[in-house]
């Protein structure tokens, strides 16, 4: 039988709270708000740096929809196309016309191997 006692488990000998000190100086951070088309705000933080520019769109943690820094003006959410087999692809790019000349000439091709056309 196992004891669970005061373990404290998936920590090491001599383990404490890791401070300030110990980790170095923690860069400086800004929070920026952005919106969705739901009207959910985010408000993610960047680690501020000589080049920083903040992206122009963030994802919603909320819906999942593109939100922007414009709460007046949320970008627009994303269209997806539905999913096309790959028969809806080769339509696509093939008439009937020549779909039914490649099958000919694949058939011509198996009945050559098999030797029924002379």
């Amino acid at each position: 039988m196992a004891s669970t006692g005061h373990v404290i488990r998936g920590s090491r000998v001599g383990a404490g709270p890791m401070g300030e000190t110990e980790r170095g100086d923690v860069a400086p951070r800004t929070r920026i708000s952005y919106w969705c088309a739901n009207g959910h705000e985010t408000q993610p933080a960047f680690a501020v740096g000589y080049d920083f520019e903040p992206p122009e769109q963030w994802e919603c943690p909320r819906c999942g929809l593109p939100a922007g820094l414009d709460r007046s003006a949320p970008p627009p959410p994303v269209h997806n196309e539905p999913y096309k087999t790959h028969l809806a692809y080769v339509k696509e790019r093939r008439s009937d016309a020549e779909g039914a000349a490649l099958l000919d000439e694949a058939l011509n091709v198996l009945r050559r191997r098999r030797g029924e056309v002379a």
